[in-house]
């Protein structure tokens, strides 16, 4: 979701964004922005800029900057094709639950709406069945890539237990709701009929 469609909230946050995820849109360049008061970000410059340099390439740059030209439009695009998606999902059979903040039975669906104009273009939901299940899932669907990546103009599936969370223990994953025949969907802007029939075929 990034920053785009929070809404601004009167408090200060420091945080770490990750420029690579929406503002890029294509995966092609990697960068972050550290955000903080002064003397966070006087701890960092003191720290970091010692082992990873001050700045990014000019390439890496001018790719982000026009990412930002397209950005908005871009997460009009995510958040409306992954609410069809989320909600399609939510009416298939083979699908035990489904994780999208937009959708009115996700349990914190009234505070995004209070938070945030958007609801992103990440999808999680749980196959019936287990890890299998998930893996044939994925080593089967059409246009989605196989990857970890996030925020990307084309569509992407990935298996969370395996790949982002898998330093975790088994004890901790569960405790982050991270089930083994869960898969998390981070959706394009390819036409939601095409990415539905897709799913439909594995499903």
């Amino acid at each position: 979701l990034g920053d785009v469609y929070k809404r601004q909230i009167q408090v200060f946050v420091q945080k770490l964004e990750g420029l690579h995820l929406a503002v890029c849109g294509l995966g092609d360049a990697v960068g972050g922005a550290v955000i903080g008061a002064t003397d966070v970000l006087d701890k960092t410059r003191q720290h970091a800029t010692v082992h990873f340099g001050g700045v990014m390439s000019p390439f890496n740059a001018w790719v982000f900057l026009k990412g930002l030209e397209t950005l908005s439009v871009r997460m009009r695009a995510h958040c409306e094709n992954a609410l069809q998606i989320a909600e399609w999902l939510e009416a298939q059979k083979s699908v035990e639950k489904v994780y999208y903040p937009g959708l009115k039975s996700h349990s914190q669906h009234e505070l995004a709406k209070v938070q945030q104009s958007g609801f992103g273009g990440v999808v999680s939901f749980e196959v019936k069945g287990d890890k299998s299940k998930a893996w044939e899932l994925i080593d089967s669907v059409n246009i989605f890539s196989i990857t970890a990546n996030l925020g990307d103009t084309k569509s992407t599936i990935t298996h969370p237990a395996t790949t982002t969370h898998h330093r975790l223990t088994d004890k901790q994953r569960l405790e982050a709701g991270i089930h083994p025949n869960l898969i998390r969907l981070s959706v394009g802007l390819e036409d939601v009929p095409d990415l539905i029939t897709a799913l439909d075929q594995v499903l």
